[in-house]
């Protein structure tokens, strides 16, 4: 293990953005895998299966499409994200790292700015990346985007709060991305959970405020 760790310390010293692209594609593919099991053994539980369907086949179009998203945008803008946020507190906002208003502020911005856009564009790309119509993609962002946000929002401060205190910068993405194994197991089950009861809670919810606002 300490051999692979030195040789993950080297390949992000020579080449950083590739080894973070290349970790975070490869982590949210297991993450996706990891997401269709748990898929599988919750429907088991729930309802009778067919014979062929008792036998859990992942489906490795949809780990290539999960993973291209770690790819294409978690490794390369989280990359830069990390990196730009903590000059841009240390330098422009002029906090004394590691203090507790620096953390804090970090954890604000980040889950004001980073968290719902990366919500936003996961959904949005799994749903074009499935032939999906602009309308359709609409629907899906307006029903699984505010669950995510209120179910992730409780949990990605407390990660990102011992990130940014005790993770230099270089690895905060590497930590981010184990706790993304999680999330983007979390995030695609969300996704294949189409129009389950309970996401009809939040989307009531919207549509509720939305004709208040019309009433208005």
């Amino acid at each position: 293990m300490l051999k692979v760790w030195k040789w993950y310390q080297n390949c992000l010293a020579v080449h950083p953005v590739k080894t973070q692209i290349i970790s975070s594609g490869l982590i949210w593919g297991f993450g996706d895998v990891a997401a269709q099991t748990i898929t599988h053994s919750t429907a088991k539980k729930h309802r009778p299966l067919d014979d062929e369907d008792k036998e859990l086949k992942i489906n490795w179009k949809r780990v290539a499409t999960t993973s291209l998203f770690g790819f294409g945008f978690v490794g390369p803008v989280g990359h830069f994200w990390y990196e730009a946020l903590d000059r841009y507190i240390r330098l422009r906002l002029l906090l004394q790292p590691k203090s507790l208003r620096f953390v804090a502020t970090k954890v604000a911005i980040d889950g004001f700015l980073f968290g719902p856009l990366d919500l936003l564009v996961f959904f949005t790309y799994m749903g074009f990346s499935t032939g999906k119509s602009v309308a359709q993609v609409k629907e899906d962002v307006k029903r699984d985007f505010l669950p995510a946000l209120i179910l992730e929002g409780g949990i990605w401060p407390i990660v990102q709060v011992a990130n940014f205190r005790f993770i230099p910068v270089r690895y905060q993405l590497l930590y981010v991305n184990f706790f993304c194994l999680l999330d983007s197991s979390f995030l695609s089950w969300l996704e294949q959970q189409q129009d389950a009861p309970w996401k009809k809670w939040f989307t009531s919810f919207l549509d509720l405020k939305e004709q208040e606002g019309q009433g208005g």
